[in-house]
C-alpha cells in the first residue's frame, strides 16, 4: 500500500499541457517514474497517456483543467500514487452506491445519511483517497463514467470515472434488484475487475442455513426453520415455551411476532412488534393462531426461531450489536460492540423502537446474568462475532467488507446468534464515544485502500 499522499493542484492551462502531469522530483525518484515519455495514467476506470515532468522542491501533483474535468478532480484533493511497468495509478477512487438523493436540498442531498457521507469525505482527505456518491438513477448505459456527488466546500454533481472500489450502501432490496443496477455491477466487475463489497442483502434463512454447515458455529444457532405449514409451527411450539416468527427480509424489528403458550399450552398468545409498542392477541388454540397468520404468510415469508431466555434489565431484554469490518490487511476485525436494551412495552431492542445503547460492561453488570458469567462476557461476544463473520465469508458466495452481527446471552451465559445484517446502519451501531471520524468510517477507507492496492 502506498504510504504517501499528494495534494492535487489544477493549474492554469497556459502553464501545463493536457497530457502532462507535473510531479515533485523527490516523488519521481522514490517511485522510479520515467519522465518525458508517455505513460498510461489510471484513475479508477479513466485511462489516458500522459508525460511526467519533474518539479524541484515540490510535493504535489499538477494537472491541466481539461484533465481535471475528465476525472472529476479539483485542487485540494489528496491522492496516492503507484507506478509499475509503464502504468501510473492515482487513487484510490471510491464509489459509494446509495439509495436516493435530493437534488433540491443542497445542504442535505442524501437526507439523514448526509452527515455520514461527509464523514467519509473527511476520512478520505485524511487518508489520501477520493470518494463520490451515486444512486441507481445515475446509472446509464455507459460503464465508463457516472454522474455523482462530490464535496468541494459544498455538495455538487460531477462526471467521474468508475471507482477502484464500489461500496454498496443501498438500503432497499427493490433498488438493489433493479436490472440496471445488477447489469452495471456485473459489467464493471467484468470490464475493470472492480471489487464491490457488501454486494447483496442477506436473508435470515440464508444465513442460518449456510452457517449450519459449519460444525464449529452450530453452537451459536438457535433452532430455526421456515414457517411453511401448521405442522412446522406445532412442532416448534411443542418444543419451546415461546417461538419467534421473523420476516426473512425484515429489518429494524419490523413484523416480528412472539408466540407463547397460555393456560398450560391450551391457548396461545401472539405479541406483535409495532412502532408504538407491543400489540397482544390471544387465541383459544394453535390452529386459530395459525389461521390468523395465514393471511400474513401470503405476502411475508417467516423464519421460526427457538425462543431464548435472554438476559434482562428490569424485564427489558438485552442483546448486542457487533460491527465487524475488514481492515487494512483484509482481515476481519471487531470495530465495536454495544449493548441494546429494549424500551418499555417492547420485546425488540432496536433503537427505532425505543431501545437504548450502553456499553457491554454496563449492560451486563445491571442484568440478571449470574455473577460468574459476567466477567468475560465482552471477550466471548468479541470472539463469537469474529467466528461468525468468518463463517459468513466461507459459506456465502458474496463479497462483504462489514457486517452487523446481532448476538444475545441467555440467562445461563450461552451466546446465541440472532441475525447478520450486510447493510449495518451507521446510526444504530454508533459507538458511544463520538469522534469527528469514527473508527468504523476510517476502517472502511482502509479496507478500500487494501482492495485497490493503495
Amino acid at each position: 500500500m502506498s504510504k504517501s499522499k499528494f495534494p492535487i493542484q489544477v493549474t492554469s492551462s497556459g502553464i501545463i499541457q493536457e497530457d502532462v502531469l507535473m510531479i515533485g522530483e523527490s516523488t519521481i525518484k522514490q517511485w522510479k517514474i520515467p519522465t518525458h515519455q508517455y505513460l498510461m495514467l489510471h484513475f479508477g476506470s479513466f485511462r489516458q497517456h500522459v508525460k511526467v515532468i519533474p518539479v524541484p522542491k515540490y510535493d504535489g501533483i499538477r494537472i491541466h483543467p481539461a484533465l481535471a474535468r475528465k476525472t472529476g478532480l479539483f485542487s485540494g484533493v489528496q491522492l496516492r500514487l503507484n507506478y509499475k511497468s509503464g502504468v501510473l495509478k492515482m487513487g484510490p477512487l471510491i464509489s459509494v452506491l446509495i439509495s436516493r438523493d435530493y437534488s433540491e436540498n443542497s445542504d442535505k442531498p442524501f437526507g439523514t445519511i448526509t452527515s455520514f457521507c461527509k464523514e467519509l469525505v473527511d476520512a478520505c482527505r485524511v487518508q489520501g483517497a477520493f470518494v463520490y456518491f451515486f444512486t441507481p438513477d445515475h446509472i446509464s448505459s455507459s460503464t465508463c463514467q457516472l454522474q455523482g456527488w462530490v464535496y468541494n466546500g459544498h455538495w455538487q454533481k460531477s462526471t467521474l470515472p468508475i471507482g477502484d472500489v464500489i461500496n454498496n450502501r443501498l438500503t432497499s432490496r427493490k433498488f438493489e434488484n433493479k436490472p440496471s443496477v445488477q447489469h452495471f455491477l456485473k459489467e464493471v466487475k467484468s470490464r475493470y475487475k472492480t471489487p464491490f463489497f457488501n454486494e447483496k442483502f442477506l436473508d435470515k434463512s440464508e444465513v442460518f442455513e449456510a452457517l449450519r454447515k459449519d460444525t464449529s458455529l452450530q453452537r451459536f444457532l438457535p433452532e430455526s426453520h421456515m414457517l411453511s405449514n401448521f405442522a412446522g409451527l406445532k412442532s416448534m411450539c411443542a418444543k419451546y415455551s415461546h417461538v419467534f416468527l421473523k420476516p426473512i427480509r425484515g429489518s429494524l424489528g419490523k413484523g416480528i411476532i412472539r408466540v407463547s403458550k397460555q393456560n398450560g399450552g391450551i391457548a396461545y398468545q401472539a405479541h406483535y412488534a409495532t412502532m408504538s409498542g407491543t400489540r397482544r392477541a390471544t387465541y383459544p388454540s394453535l390452529p386459530k393462531l395459525f389461521s390468523s397468520l395465514s393471511v400474513k404468510m401470503k405476502t411475508t415469508r417467516y423464519q421460526m426461531q427457538q425462543g431464548l431466555n435472554l438476559i434482562e434489565n428490569t424485564k427489558r431484554p438485552i442483546d448486542f450489536r457487533a460491527l465487524v469490518q475488514k481492515n487494512a490487511t483484509g482481515k476481519w476485525h471487531v470495530t465495536s460492540i454495544v449493548a441494546r436494551t429494549a424500551g418499555d412495552h417492547h420485546f425488540v431492542s432496536n433503537l427505532a423502537r425505543g431501545g437504548t445503547l450502553s456499553t457491554v460492561k454496563e449492560a451486563v453488570s445491571k442484568s440478571n446474568l449470574p455473577p460468574g458469567n459476567k466477567g468475560d462476557a465482552h471477550l466471548r461476544l468479541h470472539k463469537a462475532a469474529l467466528e461468525i463473520a468468518k463463517g459468513v465469508d466461507d459459506n456465502i458466495p458474496a463479497h462483504f467488507g462489514e457486517l452487523g452481527i446481532d448476538l444475545a446471552l441467555d440467562t445461563s451465559g450461552h451466546i446465541w446468534l440472532l441475525e447478520v445484517n450486510s447493510k449495518p446502519s451507521k446510526n444504530d451501531n454508533t459507538p458511544l464515544k463520538e469522534n469527528k471520524i469514527r473508527p468504523s468510517v476510517k476502517q472502511m477507507i482502509e479496507y478500500s485502500r487494501f482492495l485497490s492496492g493503495f
